[in-house]
Order: structure tokens, then C-alpha cells, then sequence
């Protein structure tokens, strides 16, 4: 007769899931309120060194070409940039370290999270670090780690390369080949201008892209938000953010249309062995399929849960949008509106307080 093992759980007000933008945002205010890392509260984060997404991406993301950084709380990015020209994957994950080291944040890693489950009035976190026991997480996992490719027929069947914006090192192994980008998105528009520069390229997109001569404002910013928070609200799942905002033209962008790089294709129909279809019969012969379609959220270990409605989204509620309706004990941060870096550091805040409220661990 066997008897089967039991292994304790390290029992804790709060775990945070995620040690990028939005859960060093969260551990931040978590700390700010009281509570102590390592004791009320602790960060859990996959990655083997700090820098969330940022240290993953390809080497020729730098601060000149990247999204504007934005300042985590209490701790401004200005000091860590230093040369505009460094690579965006070497001075953020910089930036990051020493934030988490400056406010003493304790992250556990590599701590990958398989599953979260109900157990009655806690919550049950699975890692391959141990087990946890929470009354409440606030979840930051973001999207990098779950890459979408559209299904399309005949995909299998293709000889070429397939790659997705997560794999993508350097368009110089590209050279020779012609590669089609596909994704209107602003990673496609960077890759396809570095790509266009040493092979030939082709563009296709699902919709025309969107194109914002205007300044993108505050106001701009805010409807932007508030149109991806409508939807999470109702329980839909978020669209791209730059499906609302638009693409900037940036002097790139009027580079590009200057030697026919921003020549736009409709989505194919279909993929052959050695290229792609349209519906009617026009076939075109690729050597790469760069697919550039976007990530979804990283939330499978969160399934136990039953969060989801039969739309696929989440149901979010509370003053920003990061409290699950379902769930109160559960906030996902990085999530809908809080998807940007700004956006990150406001639902940061607002997960902390409206969980350590709803626990009652206020001092």
C-alpha cells in the first residue's frame, strides 16, 4: 500500500503572477500600502532575470525605434536609457532590475504558474516552484508568451518559413528570400521597414491600415482607453489597441511610402506550398511567411476558474477596469485597457488598492 505525499502550500494574503510593467506596478502600491514582499504579499515570474517581455525582443528594437517607456512608479527610466541607440531588450531589462532590487520586491524566479484553482475561500497557485495559497492574485502575466497565428487552409503544406514576431532576430537572414509580412499592426510596420531595406517584401492585412496624420493627444489617448474598456467591461474580448489609436506616420512610415514598401495587399485566401491565393485564383510565390498578427492574453492557468464568458472575454469591473466580475479575489492587470505601459502603471495602482480593500487589508 502506497501512501500518496502531501505538499504544503506557502499560504499568503496576495500572490502577484508576472514581474513586467503591470506586476511591478502592483507590487509597488502593494508595498506602498503596507504590506510586506515576502510576507503579505509575493511576485512570481517565469522568466529566469528580470525585464518582463523587453529582454525577449528582437536586437534591433531600441530606444529610438521602441514605443515610448514608460516611468515605473516611484523610479524614473530617464537614469537607465543612456544612449538612445541601445537595444530597447538590454536598457529596460536594466531598468527593471534595479527597480526591483531598489524596492526590496523579492520576486520568486523562475517560478512558471501552471494552474490556479478555487478552494473555497483561497486560491490555490501551482508552480513548479512550489505550491501557493492566496486570498487573492493579481495577475500580470501579459501576452508575449502566447504567439497567435490565424489558421489558414493549407498552412501545413507550405515549404517555406514560418515565423511569428516573437521569433523574429534579424532581417538579415532574410537576404534573398521575399518575404510576406502579414498584420497591420505597429511591430509589423517596424519589421516591414527593416525587412524592405534588404529583400524583397510583400504587405498584407486583414483590414486597410489605419493611418493618424493627427497628433495622438491626451484626449486622443483617453478615448483610445475608454473604447478597449467598454468592451472588457461588457465581458468582450479586448481589440488591438492599434486598431483604435491608428498607426502614427512617422518619418519612417513617409519613408516607406516613398519607395513602395507600404504597398498594401487583402488578406490571401489561401497558402500553397511555395505561396499564398487569393479567392480570385491570383497566386503569388514567397519564400517567408512572417506572421505579425498580435499576441493573446496569457491567461490558460487562470481556466479552473471559469472566468470566461461564452464570448471568450472576461468580464471586468472596478474603477479601471481590473477587477474579474466573476471573481472578485482575482485582478488582471496588463488586461484590455491596462495593456500599454502607461495603462499598466494605473491598473498597477488600482489592482492594489481594490484588492487589499476587498480583503480588508488596509492599515
Amino acid at each position: 500500500m502506497t501512501t500518496q505525499s502531501v505538499r504544503p502550500a506557502l499560504k499568503l494574503p496576495i500572490v502577484v503572477i508576472g514581474a513586467g510593467q503591470a506586476g511591478l506596478s502592483a507590487a509597488y502600491h502593494l508595498k506602498q500600502l503596507g504590506l510586506d514582499p515576502g510576507r503579505d504579499f509575493l511576485v512570481l515570474d517565469a522568466d529566469a532575470h528580470p525585464g518582463g517581455a523587453w529582454q525577449h525582443r528582437w536586437s534591433s528594437l531600441t530606444l529610438t525605434t521602441v514605443n515610448r517607456v514608460h516611468d515605473l512608479p516611484g523610479m524614473g527610466f530617464g537614469d537607465f536609457a543612456g544612449d538612445e541607440s541601445v537595444r530597447a531588450s538590454v536598457a529596460v531589462p536594466h531598468y527593471f532590475a534595479a527597480y526591483e532590487e531598489h524596492f526590496g520586491l523579492n520576486v520568486l524566479r523562475p517560478a512558471r504558474v501552471s494552474v490556479v484553482c478555487d478552494r473555497g475561500e483561497r486560491l490555490r497557485i501551482e508552480s513548479d516552484r512550489g505550491l501557493f495559497s492566496a486570498r487573492g492574485i493579481i495577475n500580470a502575466t501579459g501576452t508575449w508568451e502566447k504567439p497567435y497565428i490565424p489558421p489558414y487552409p493549407g498552412a501545413e503544406s507550405f515549404g517555406g518559413i514560418q515565423l511569428h514576431t516573437k521569433d523574429y532576430v534579424s532581417a538579415d537572414i532574410f537576404g534573398g528570400k521575399h518575404v510576406l509580412v502579414v498584420g497591420g499592426g505597429i511591430s509589423a510596420i517596424q519589421l516591414l521597414d527593416e525587412i524592405s531595406q534588404v529583400t524583397r517584401t510583400t504587405w498584407v492585412t486583414r483590414t486597410p491600415p489605419r493611418f493618424r496624420e493627427a497628433p495622438f493627444d491626451q484626449e486622443a489617448g483617453r478615448q483610445a482607453v475608454a473604447m478597449v474598456e467598454e468592451r472588457v467591461r461588457a465581458g468582450l474580448p479586448p481589440r488591438a489597441v492599434v486598431s483604435v489609436t491608428g498607426l502614427p506616420v512617422t518619418p519612417a512610415i513617409v519613408a516607406m511610402r516613398e519607395r513602395g514598401a507600404l504597398n498594401r495587399l487583402p488578406m490571401f485566401s489561401e497558402i500553397l506550398p511555395a505561396g499564398v491565393r487569393w479567392e480570385d485564383g491570383t497566386r503569388l510565390d514567397v519564400d517567408v511567411i512572417l506572421w505579425c498578427t498580435g499576441f493573446q492574453s496569457a491567461l490558460d492557468h487562470l481556466a479552473p476558474l471559469q472566468l470566461r464568458e461564452p464570448s471568450g472575454g472576461i468580464t471586468m469591473t472596478g474603477r479601471l477596469a481590473t477587477q474579474v466580475a466573476k471573481d472578485p479575489r482575482v485582478h488582471l492587470v496588463g488586461y484590455g485597457p491596462s495593456a500599454s505601459t502607461i495603462g499598466a502603471n494605473r491598473a498597477g495602482s488600482a489592482a492594489a488598492r481594490e484588492l487589499t480593500a476587498f480583503l480588508g487589508l488596509r492599515p
